[in-house]
């Protein structure tokens, strides 16, 4: 039989209504011929509420914390497998440690280190839909361990690959990927297709559709993934699957905005080695993430330095960035928290020159001043003012014909 791994998010089981709109889901599944095992997020904003919980306990133990945090899952798991029993539907309850997900150590931020398939396994060979708790799994000592927001993505992949399932379908409060946002492109239309690679790049510039752990989790085990709506019966979605050599892929897939960005230069550095690693080491030991990085030589031996990070982390970059700066002699430490980062993204840009171009083009016509780029095979990203954000998303949606259905970003 087909066997489907079918992941629902926290819209999809935000109330005992939804959960069992979504156990239909389910049932239609099977009476077409397939197997599932049903992985399930805690309902819209239980995470937020146990998290204020553990905050107000006065506790910080990240053990703990995770052990109140993997509850919400729990619930909407045996909530979920009561509505497929009163459907008819034999049904069971796994949480992460029943369901042979074992993890390392990292509380609130764990990585899966194998899955033990045999319990489900078993379970499916039973005849019994398992419904397992994602976000979380067991630790080595047996405590429940956390994968970080987004996690029931992760768990809904790892165990596709554990079970070698046919696809693993993430049933969103959104109709698969699109060539924009909706909200800032009227006429961004929906992919039947994209690649891991584009969908790893679309999630790391700001697509919200996956977590890019779990994207890239299918791309390394070649898990057929699926986006789809779960608010529509006759959802197609996206289906993220690997580039054929001889598909023709459009030029540019999408365009992907991100409004939370920040810009910091060290300015008047001394111009010799071994300063742009002591100015980014202070940064990351503080656990930031740096994004684009420009440098510009001057003709007195100094250098701008000049990099950004994500909005929310710019006061802590800062305060790192001037303490490295004065250590290794810099004039002065500037900052702009006011930025957004706008990217076109494309496998077809491997074979086309001239995308850059056409972006610098379209942007200088729109009168929008570049900050920064940064470039990889097939994709393109400029960090520009803020306000200039939905008028650069729209041109450029417009200019690569991203609303055409037969325009393939050409």
């Amino acid at each position: 039989m087909t066997l489907l791994i079918q992941k629902f998010g926290g819209t999809s089981v935000g109330s005992p209504e939804r959960v069992r709109a979504m156990a239909e889901k389910v049932r239609a599944s099977r009476r077409s011929g397939a197997e599932s095992v049903v992985v399930v997020s805690a309902m819209g904003g239980e995470t937020d509420r146990l998290a204020e919980l553990c905050r107000e306990s006065g506790g910080d133990d990240p053990r703990e914390t995770d052990a109140v945090l993997a509850s919400g899952e729990q619930i909407s798991a045996g909530m979920m497998a009561l509505a497929l029993q009163a459907l008819g539907v034999a049904a069971r309850s796994f949480n992460g440690a029943a369901a042979g997900i074992e993890t390392d150590g990292a509380h609130g931020r764990a990585r899966i280190a194998r899955v033990d398939s045999a319990p489900l396994r078993a379970a499916l060979d039973a005849g019994i839909t398992p419904v397992v708790t994602g976000f979380q799994g067991r630790d080595r000592e047996g405590g429940i361990a956390t994968l970080g927001r987004g996690g029931s993505d992760t768990t809904a992949v790892a165990l596709a690959a554990a079970l070698r399932a046919d696809e693993c379908r993430i049933y969103t409060d959104v109709d698969g990927v699109f060539t924009a946002d909706p909200r800032i492109c009227e006429n961004a239309r929906r992919l039947d297709e994209i690649t891991f690679e584009e969908m790893l790049e679309l999630s790391s510039l700001g697509a919200k559709v996956l977590q890019i752990r779990a994207v890239e989790c299918a791309g390394n085990n070649r898990v057929p993934l699926r986006v789809l709506s779960s608010l529509d019966d006759n959802s197609r979605g996206t289906l993220i699957t690997y580039e054929e050599e001889n598909m023709e892929k459009p030029v540019v897939t999408g365009v992907a905005c991100n409004r939370a960005e920040a810009k910091i230069t060290v300015v008047g550095v001394p111009d010799r080695p071994g300063v742009a690693h002591a100015i980014l080491a202070a940064v990351a030991e503080s656990g930031v993430n740096v994004d684009m990085i420009v440098q510009n030589v001057s003709s007195d031996e100094r250098t701008d330095f000049s990099f950004t990070v994500s909005r929310d982390d710019f006061s802590r970059a800062m305060a790192c960035a001037q303490k490295a700066g004065a250590a290794v002699g810099a004039r002065d430490c500037r900052g702009d928290s006011g930025l957004a980062k706008v990217s076109v993204v494309g496998v077809g840009m491997k074979s086309h020159a001239g995308v850059a171009c056409e972006m610098f083009r379209v942007l200088s016509e729109e009168r929008i001043n570049i900050q920064m780029i940064s470039t990889s095979e097939i994709k393109i990203s400029v960090a520009i003012d803020e306000k200039y954000l939905e008028v650069a998303a729209r041109a450029l949606h417009d200019a690569f014909r991203l609303g055409e259905p037969d325009s393939g970003g050409k």
